[in-house]
């Protein structure tokens, strides 16, 4: 179908696994596991026969064991030269990492790791409930760093969902869209700076989302049945954004309907109008000014050059980056549900509550 030049839409694509990204985003995963419920090793309390085990990427009954062998998950692994932002939707994640750092989060929290220079961390996901199910849902989205950052110090932070700023807006029949904001401000055209614009939490020092002029936004958007809403331009000259649509039956964007789930390529520059049809739909937005540098990606390292992989090899081989301070392989933080994260250095916060320096049993 070819479009006007000046058409809203740019391109839509059929949703893989994983999502298509546009600079300065590398790619995006969405999991969601319809996980039952627990045994006593808060895994899964049902036959694991037939999955491969340590690499089971199957959904076979709705859901899988990742590289977890009892508890679904991701064990110990490095990485180099870029950030995950984890958004935990459903069920809880436990993050622990080679610089002593340790979390629970779920229920809508976000983590977002700059990964630096080097870090090994782990991603488990605990089934806490054994005597119903324990879904679980979330978006992890890689984004770059700029050739400057890629060596910075390791660094995480936690957007708490409490925290985590959200505003409801309402069409000309009542019917609402959700809009949550984890990164990039929400302006509305035409809106001045200090009339309900919504600014997210701050982003690690040295993410390309810290630099004023790189407009990343990361947006959710769930829509009521027949809900519209008007999707505000870009702040930026030059960015690009993706709008996914990953849930719900049908929707129209910018008067052309799409069925199925897909990832919409935008101008940037425009207004573009979202109507929903007979289901509840949601959305994931990315945007943000290219980076524009090369990409040289070996796994679970992304640099500029050939050369620069083969130094982190020889440095992953070296250091380890830091090492592993834990004694599990596949660290689960136990069986209280609260919320909290554990800094280098022994810094412990929780979601509403202060500080204080004891780690959970």
């Amino acid at each position: 179908m070819t479009r006007p030049a000046t058409h809203p839409i740019v391109q839509i694509k059929p949703l893989g696994f994983p999502w298509e990204t546009l600079d300065p985003f590398l790619f995006c995963v969405y999991h969601d596991d319809a996980y039952p419920a627990a045994n006593a090793d808060m895994g899964p309390a049902a036959s694991l026969a037939g999955r491969d085990i340590g690499q089971d990427f199957s959904r076979k009954d709705g859901w899988s064991m990742y590289h977890g062998e009892q508890v679904p998950g991701f064990p110990p692994h490095p990485h180099r030269g870029f950030e995950t932002v984890t958004i935990a939707r459903k069920g809880l994640i436990d993050h622990a990492d080679s610089l002593g750092a340790q979390a629970r989060f779920g229920q809508g929290d976000v983590q977002w790791l700059t990964t630096g220079k080097g870090i090994v961390h782990s991603e488990m996901f605990p089934l806490l409930k054994q005597d119903t199910p324990n879904p679980l849902e979330l978006f992890q989205i890689w984004l770059n760093l700029p050739a400057r950052s890629k060596m910075a110090e390791p660094y995480f932070t936690m957007f708490w969902s409490e925290s985590i700023p959200r505003r409801v807006d309402s069409d000309a029949h009542g019917r609402t869209t959700e809009v949550t904001v984890i990164a990039g401000r929400l302006q509305d055209a035409g809106q001045e700076a200090d009339q309900q614009a919504l600014t997210p939490l701050a982003p690690p020092p040295d993410s390309w989302a810290a630099q004023l002029d790189a407009d990343v936004a990361i947006w959710t958007l769930r829509m009521e049945p027949g809900a519209q809403w008007t999707l505000p331009p870009a702040l930026g000259q030059g960015t690009r954004r993706s709008l996914y649509f990953f849930k719900g039956q049908s929707v129209s964007i910018a008067g052309q309907d799409v069925s199925i789930a897909s990832a919409i390529e935008l101008r940037a520059d425009a207004e573009v109008l979202l109507a929903n049809g007979n289901e509840v739909a949601e959305f994931l937005l990315l945007q943000g000014k290219p980076i524009g540098e090369p990409v040289v990606q070996y796994g679970p390292f992304v640099m500029n050059t050939q050369a620069e992989i083969a130094q982190t090899l020889a440095d992953y081989r070296r250091t380890q980056f830091g090492g592993w301070s834990f004694d599990s392989a596949a660290p689960v933080h136990g069986r209280d549900p609260a919320r909290f994260a554990i800094h280098p250095g022994g810094h412990e916060e929780r979601p509403g509550a202060e500080a204080s320096q004891t780690a959970p049993e």
